[in-house]
C-alpha cells in the first residue's frame, strides 16, 4: 500500500521535487577584473555602478537585479546579479579658487576608508563649488549640504569667508573642515608676518614670472619632444629618463614630473628593437626603469585594444598572453645589464606615487649631503 504523498505519485497541484542529488543553479555573480581596489574604490566614490560582488549583508543602500541569459549552448537560463549602489553619503567642497586643494586633500584622506568603500560597499558623493568669493552663496551652499546631511570641506584664503563658514556650518549643524586655515595660521606664526587674505585670482595679488617658471615651461616644452623616443640624441640633455615596454605610463608619468620643473625623456622598450646608443652613455642614476606584473599589462592593454577598435588578431599581437610576457623579459634583461638604473614596479600606482618615488630617488643620488631624503624646491 502507498502511502500518499511519499510514493511515486505526488499529490494533485504539488510540485515535483528536485531530483536527487542536483541543486538550484546558484546566481552568477558579475565580476570585472579590470578594476584594481582603488579604482574600484574611486568608482564608487562617484556612485558608479560596479559589476562586481559585495559582500554585504544589509541591503539597505543597494538593489539587486536578477536578469536571464539564454545561452547558445543550450536553452536554459542563468541569472546574474548585478549590484547597483543606489545611495550614499555626500562630501562638500567649497573653495574660493579652483578646489584643487580641497579636492586632492579629501581624496587622499577617503584612501584609507577603502575598506568601507569597496568591501562593504558604501559609496561617497563629492561636489565641488570653486570660486565661492560671495558671502551669499557660501550660505545657500551651506544650507544645502544641511539639507543633504553633507559633510563640509572648504579651503577660503578670505578670513571674512572663512570664518563666515564656519559659523554657518555650526548653525546648521553641518560637520566641516577648515583646510587652509590651520596651515595659513601655521605659516603667518613661523614667519611672523599676517597673510595677505588675498584669493588666487583676486586682482590685487602680485603674479611674478620668477626662474622658477621659466624652468618649468622650458622643461615641459623639452619634455613634449623628448616623447616616445623621439631625439634620442638629446638624452643627455634630460634630468630624468623614464624606459619600460609599452603601457607603463611612460607618458603621463614624465608630463607630471616635467610640471615640477624637471626635463623628461622617455623611451619604449620593443622587442627586437635596440634601444638608442645614447641612453647607456649617460649617467645611470639618471635612467628610471619601469615594471609591471604581467597580467595587470595585459589587462591594460586589452582595454586600450578595445578603445581603438582594433581586430581580434591585431589585439592577440598586442596583448596576448606570450607576447606580453616575452616583451617583460625582454625589458628584463636589458634592465639586468644596467644595474646602475632604478627599477620601480608601477603595479597598481599611481602617477603621484611613482612621481614621488623617482624624484626621492634622484636626489638622493645627486644630492649626497644629508641622510634625511628631501625633495627641494623654492618659491
Amino acid at each position: 500500500m502507498n502511502i500518499h504523498g511519499v510514493s511515486g505519485h505526488p499529490e494533485p497541484n504539488s510540485e515535483p521535487s528536485p531530483p536527487t542529488g542536483s541543486s538550484p543553479p546558484t546566481p552568477k555573480l558579475k565580476f570585472s577584473p579590470k578594476l584594481n581596489r582603488w579604482s574600484m574604490a574611486r568608482a564608487i566614490r562617484s556612485g558608479v555602478k560596479l559589476d562586481r560582488p559585495i559582500n554585504r549583508t544589509d541591503n539597505t543602500h543597494f538593489r539587486q537585479v536578477t536578469e536571464g541569459k539564454e545561452t547558445e549552448e543550450s536553452d536554459k537560463k542563468t541569472s546574474a546579479i548585478d549590484v547597483e549602489i543606489t545611495a550614499g553619503k555626500s562630501i562638500y567642497l567649497v573653495s574660493d579658487g579652483t578646489g584643487w586643494t580641497a579636492e586632492h586633500s579629501v581624496y587622499a584622506a577617503l584612501g584609507q576608508f577603502e575598506d568601507f568603500l569597496v568591501n562593504r560597499g558604501s559609496p561617497v558623493n563629492t561636489h565641488l563649488f570653486s570660486w565661492v568669493e560671495d558671502e551669499d552663496k557660501l550660505i545657500e551652499i551651506i544650507k544645502q549640504a544641511a539639507k543633504e546631511g553633507a559633510m563640509c570641506f572648504y579651503t577660503l584664503a578670505n578670513p571674512s569667508m572663512a570664518k563666515s563658514a564656519k559659523q554657518a556650518c555650526n548653525q546648521w549643524g553641518v560637520l566641516s573642515v577648515d583646510i587652509l586655515g590651520p596651515i595659513i595660521e601655521g605659516i603667518a606664526s613661523h614667519f611672523g608676518v599676517p597673510p595677505s587674505g588675498l584669493t588666487r585670482g583676486a586682482p590685487g595679488r602680485v603674479k611674478t614670472l620668477n626662474d622658477a617658471y621659466f624652468k618649468r615651461i622650458e622643461a615641459i616644452e623639452f619634455t613634449i619632444k623628448q616623447d616616445d623616443g623621439t631625439l634620442p640624441e638629446n638624452l643627455s640633455k634630460a634630468d630624468i629618463i623614464l624606459v619600460g615596454v609599452s603601457r607603463t605610463g611612460k607618458t603621463p608619468l614624465s608630463t607630471y614630473i616635467a610640471q615640477k620643473g624637471y626635463k623628461v625623456a622617455n623611451i619604449p622598450f620593443v622587442m627586437g628593437v635596440e634601444p638608442p646608443k645614447t641612453l647607456f652613455e649617460v649617467e645611470p642614476r639618471k635612467v628610471f626603469a619601469l615594471k609591471i606584473e604581467l597580467v595587470v599589462l595585459q589587462a591594460i592593454r586589452r582595454t586600450r585594444a578595445k578603445t581603438l577598435g582594433v581586430d581580434r588578431e591585431a589585439e592577440n599581437n598586442y596583448s596576448g598572453f606570450d607576447l606580453v610576457r616575452k616583451e617583460l623579459d625582454f625589458a628584463s634583461r636589458i634592465y639586468a645589464k644596467n644595474p646602475g638604473w632604478s627599477v620601480i614596479d608601477v603595479t597598481n600606482k599611481a602617477i603621484e606615487e611613482t612621481a614621488a618615488v623617482i624624484l626621492r630617488l634622484y636626489h638622493d643620488g645627486r644630492d649626497n649631503i644629508t641622510s634625511v631624503r628631501r625633495i627641494p624646491n623654492r618659491f
